[in-house]
């Protein structure tokens, strides 16, 4: 079965068809976020620090981490981006020990991130333009990491779900022509919004299950594509989520504070015995109690993280 292995300096992540879903957290990112943006053109990396130490105690097994803010000192992201990755970077790895999805458009950034990431990063990402792959491909090889695929290219992104899977097709064998293995290719097939096309939800269902059995690929998703646009969008989330996983949908990049969707998750990987025993729903559970009894979300995940850091003992952890 298809295993993408991520690694940080002390834990492995796999996605994987019989793994449980793997959940990367989002919020490491300046877009459309304009007090983050303005922080980091500050220096002030405070908000970066909270979100990634939040994200990892609801329950985020990868850690996304954009550097695309465009300063107004200096609107050249070629100069900008590079040096805040590296920072970011340093700074999230010494705060967390989970592995990090290196997210960016700039190639330069992508490079800077690749030399600070320790392990295996999984970078984000490569589309199917000519140029594009031309520059993105060759790091991913050099660096041997695994590599999100989104399937657009030169025309853009179609409506039409049959060329969307052509994009991600033809990235497959691009990469192959560089000795990089599919099982590297994560590839994300694009949710369109269900408020500007119905059909969204199942054409993406289908795709993601054509991926697996026909490309032998892993999948991911800005998840709450899904619901952009529309009024009460965490309980669309949530519903779409465990449809997805059913497909054969492997991870997402989204909001692990959310508590309704981490549940939604939890419960999808005990259905599709991903969760072996129940042991993670039953811990969830607890969390649960917790919010029920007066506690945030993400205090109560914390508390409920730290427990379990207990009883390991600081054993190596294995996503």
């Amino acid at each position: 079965m298809t295993r993408t292995v991520l690694e940080s300096k002390s834990k492995t992540v796999v996605i994987g068809f019989d793994e449980p879903f793997c959940v990367i957290g989002e919020r490491i990112n300046p877009t459309g976020r304009k007090k983050l943006a303005a922080e980091l053109e500050a220096g002030d990396f405070s908000t970066v620090e909270k979100d990634a130490l939040e994200q990892v105690a609801c329950g985020a097994m990868v850690l996304d981490v954009n550097a695309g803010v465009v300063y107004n000192s200096n609107p050249n992201p070629n100069e900008t981006e590079p040096p805040l990755m590296t920072r970011m970077i340093q700074l999230v790895q010494g705060l967390v020990d989970v592995p990090l999805c290196i997210d960016s458009s700039v190639p330069a950034a992508l490079k800077a991130g690749l030399e600070t990431a320790e392990g295996r990063p999984l970078l984000n990402s490569v589309t199917g333009e000519e140029d594009r792959m031309e520059l993105v491909l060759p790091l991913v090889k050099k660096y041997n990491v695994p590599v999100v695929a989104i399937s657009n290219d030169d025309t853009g992104i179609s409506e039409d779900p049959d060329v969307r899977f052509e994009v991600a097709k033809k990235i497959v064998q691009r990469a192959a022509d560089f000795g990089i293995p599919a099982h590297d290719i994560v590839v994300d097939p694009l949710v369109m919004p269900v408020g500007a096309m119905a059909t969204a939800g199942r054409q993406v269902f289908a795709l993601v299950k054509r991926l697996r059995e026909e490309l032998g690929v892993n999948t991911t998703c800005g998840a709450s594509n899904i619901s952009f646009g529309l009024p009460n969008r965490h309980g669309i989330n949530a519903a779409f989520l465990p449809m997805a996983i059913g497909a054969g949908m492997t991870s997402a990049i989204m909001n692990p504070v959310r508590q309704v969707e981490m549940e939604a998750i939890r419960a999808a990987n005990f259905l599709m015995s991903h969760d072996p025993n129940g042991g993670e729903w039953i811990r969830f559970a607890k969390v649960l109690e917790a919010v029920e009894g007066g506690m945030s979300f993400a205090e109560a995940s914390s508390a409920q993280t730290g427990a379990a850091s207990g009883r390991r003992g600081g054993r190596r952890a294995r996503g």
